[in-house]
């Protein structure tokens, strides 16, 4: 379930600090949360795909570690973040 690289450069043109910026926690929180609404929404389709339920949870840990270390270190780019991406604020 990876990102095509024309939705990956334009997740990365909108949050990233430059075009090549692919390593910075927004560009990363975002590519994540990208994956997990696309993972969702098959999880809605195949009820029993527990391998893929499994790689889902995989995902939300490490997006809920990088968002909680970018709150500690810049508050506002982390709450500008947030609204952008319509996720919520939990840590």
């Amino acid at each position: 379930m990876a990102l095509d690289s024309a939705k990956k450069q334009e997740i990365v043109a909108k949050h990233g600090r430059n075009e090549n910026d692919t390593g910075s926690s927004e560009v990363q929180i975002a590519l994540l949360t990208t994956r997990i609404a696309e993972l969702t929404e098959r999880l809605k389709v195949f009820k029993k795909d527990h391998a893929s339920r499994l790689g889902l949870l995989k995902l939300v840990g490490k997006r809920r570690r990088l968002m909680k270390y970018f709150k500690r270190t810049n508050k506002e780019a982390y709450l500008t973040l947030v609204e952008t991406l319509q996720i919520r604020d939990n840590i």
